[in-house]
């Protein structure tokens, strides 16, 4: 099977100068974008987006995703226009809610996220646009503020605005207001389809077309000719994200009992002796029922499954081991 859309998903555990490496291999072997993660304080978005675009010519450069609480409004608009100015045309901007408890230990109150997360657009876009904005909401207060362009391109930024939804309501946010939507990792490819209703129903509301909803998916994805290899690196991952990020572990649909379990082996960080020591919990029909783990031919059979639950692009977040094998796995120039 060939796949006609597919990105690439970096996150914290390969060294960033060989993630610049492999956004090159990437885009030579016509994937469509590479996305980096912000999630744990581990690794900004912003500086490996600026590297990768530095040293690619067409791939699209995403964030996936930043969270809406933690950049002033009008720095994120400049930081975009910034990235803008380094790759035109190529950077798109995925945006989540985040997740406690970390937001709640760094001192963020993630009150009304449907709001706050409307108003970030109903600002974000116009400033996007060039235009002078004035805004008084409940999480965002702007006062004829505009992108500051004295030297360079003032024509509006053509920059895509994505949101990062695991809940239906954020999904139904999405449909209404954003381009498009971030289907997030470590679910089955049927958690797509009450998403998908829910986007619907907000594209409806805002009298959109839902086929112009972008729906691209994170997919946790391990390749490797040994079968054994590529499970037990995704193994590691999921033991950690099931104990960290609890939107995904239940979304994911995992036994809160092995939840709790891994949660009471696991500290904050976690540590990856800790993450050795838990990972038994986690079993091979999970790994194989919420990633696309194993040999090429399973992973690819698996990646599918999300293309026909909804998902137009599948993001491939490899968990370790063989990028290069990965992106030649699914290339579409294969």
């Amino acid at each position: 099977m060939t796949f006609k859309r597919v990105a690439l998903y970096l996150q914290d555990a390969h060294d960033l100068r060989d993630g610049l490496e492999y956004a090159r291999y990437a885009e030579n072997k016509g994937f469509e974008a590479i996305w980096q993660a912000e999630s744990r304080l581990v690794r900004d978005a912003i500086v490996p987006m600026a590297a990768y675009a530095a040293v690619t010519e067409r791939i699209l450069i995403a964030s996936g995703v930043i969270n809406n609480w933690t950049r002033n409004i009008g720095l994120l608009a400049a930081t975009l226009l910034t990235l803008d100015d380094l790759a035109p045309g190529r950077i798109v901007c995925g945006i989540g809610a985040w997740w406690d408890p970390l937001a709640k230990n760094v001192g963020i109150n993630r009150r009304k996220p449907l709001k706050a997360m409307r108003e970030t657009f109903e600002v974000l876009r116009p400033l996007l646009n060039m235009e002078t904005v004035t805004y008084h909401g409940e999480f965002h207060h702007v006062d004829g503020i505009q992108l500051d362009v004295v030297h360079g391109r003032r024509e509006p930024r053509a920059v895509k605005l994505m949101i990062g939804a695991t809940g239906p309501k954020m999904g139904e946010l999405t449909g209404e207001i954003a381009d498009g939507i971030v289907l997030n990792y470590c679910v089955p490819p049927e958690y797509n389809d009450h998403m998908l209703e829910r986007i619907k129903a907000g594209a409806k509301r805002a009298g959109r077309a839902f086929d112009d909803i972008d729906r691209p998916q994170l997919v946790v994805c391990s390749v490797d000719k040994d079968r054994e290899k590529a499970l037990d690196t995704s193994r590691e991952l999921l033991t950690q994200y099931l104990a960290q990020q609890p939107h995904i572990a239940k979304a994911s649909g995992v036994s809160p009992d092995v939840v709790a379990k891994i949660q009471s082996i696991l500290g904050w960080p976690a540590t990856h002796e800790q993450i050795l020591k838990a990972k038994h919990l986690v079993s091979d029909e999970l790994i194989l029922r919420i990633t696309a783990s194993g040999t090429p031919d399973e992973a690819r059979t698996k990646v599918q499954e999300y293309i026909d639950h909804g998902a137009t692009c599948p993001i491939l977040y490899t968990a370790g081991g063989d990028v290069k094998l990965l992106i030649d796995t699914f290339s579409p120039l294969t």
